[in-house]
């Protein structure tokens, strides 16, 4: 039985706390929350606004994706959206989709689509890679390198024609679309900074389209999200990833047309080995 006369009213729901982020069990303090937790909530809610408003170490980036995916053609190539700046990208989120013309004049130096451009022979790439800001650049200083090198190591091998790397800055999901076929890629994979959390101002989420076009809704992009050493594992991440984008090129589609049934053969893989409680 809690002490009446304590400052603080422990939760008996306490012990949960070690298998959530979530903010649960916090205690009691009169009819308040007690000093310890407002205080991380403070202290969370700042990193969320500094991740949103922090730039991107552009030098940095390029340097450690470089690295991570050492078969693409070198160097990265640096482009921007048509939003001017990070104000004018959060209040115009439209403009985070499309390229400005600056940036329309070095992908037209990569490739200069033909009349059968919409035919997949006619695309000199397969696969196409946008690491973006977003929300979040921090997400992708941390993760994008890492996450690239665990599927390299998953992809290496299998004949992939990868188009020369792409850093965007103040761009939002959609961009990837222009970009990928701009470059004439078959598919395109947008690594970008999600919207933090309170508990999570560092998660990045991978969006896969196949033949990528400026137009194109999110009911043609396949999403894996919360990709970060305390959400989602580079490793099974780079799993999924690897699997959609295999199914991808064999039936030339992806969005909601392609399922992500990872789990379904990763539990055939270990078939046999089940709860031996339910036998």
């Amino acid at each position: 039985m809690s002490d009446p006369h304590a400052p603080v009213t422990p939760n008996p729901w306490s012990g949960l706390r070690q298998f959530t982020d979530a903010r649960i069990a916090l205690g009691r303090s009169g009819v308040s929350l007690p000093t310890a937790p407002q205080l991380a909530f403070q202290l969370a809610h700042a990193q969320a606004r500094d991740a949103v408003h922090r730039g991107l170490d552009v030098a940095q980036l390029a340097e450690g994706l470089s690295a991570a995916w050492p078969d693409a053609p070198p160097p990265c190539v640096l482009l921007h959206s048509a939003a001017l700046d990070r104000n004018h990208y959060l209040q115009r989120p439209d403009l985070g989709r499309r390229l400005d013309a600056a940036s329309l004049a070095v992908l037209s130096q990569l490739y200069r689509p033909a009349f059968t451009d919409e035919v997949l022979q006619d695309r000199p790439y397969d696969l196409a890679f946008v690491v973006a800001d977003g929300l979040s650049a921090l997400a992708i200083e941390q993760n994008a390198a890492p996450f690239l090198h665990a599927l390299h190591q998953r992809m290496d091998g299998e004949g992939w024609r990868v188009a020369p790397l792409c850093i965007a800055q103040q761009a939002r999901v959609a961009i990837g679309d222009e970009i990928g076929a701009a470059l004439g890629a078959k598919a395109v994979v947008v690594l970008i900074g999600e919207r933090p959390g309170l508990s999570s101002p560092d998660s990045m989420g991978l969006y896969l389209t196949w033949m990528p076009r400026v137009g194109l809704t999110d009911a043609s992009r396949n999403c894996i999200s919360n990709v970060r050493p305390a959400g989602l594992a580079y490793a099974d991440a780079a799993y999924k990833l690897h699997y959609l984008l295999t199914q991808a090129r064999q039936r030339q589609l992806s969005g909601v047309d392609l399922k992500d049934e990872t789990a379904t053969a990763a539990n055939a893989l270990h078939a046999g080995h089940g709860n031996f409680l339910l036998k």
